[in-house]
């Protein structure tokens, strides 16, 4: 897959905290971070397939057994 640089403005603090956690994981910068954003548009995309499919069955007619007559009140449900 073809790659592209980009340029990050990270606070030095963070940045010298990447460098640390990068070293200790024998990995990049470049490696967690595209790691991380990998994760973050997967769980994007996910949501969305997710929200898709349940609007999508919003849509459908439910049989609810009812053939769309409703013979009851809330009253009738949750006598008192």
């Amino acid at each position: 897959m073809e790659k592209q640089n980009i340029t990050l403005s990270i606070r030095k603090d963070i940045l010298r905290k990447i460098k640390i956690m990068a070293a200790e994981q024998n990995s990049s910068i470049s490696a967690i971070l595209t790691n991380q954003l990998e994760e973050i548009i997967s769980r994007a995309e996910g949501y969305q397939s997710a929200k898709t499919e349940h609007l999508r069955l919003l849509q459908q007619e439910t049989n609810l057994g009812t053939r769309g007559l409703i013979d009851w009140s809330r009253d009738d449900l949750h006598e008192r």
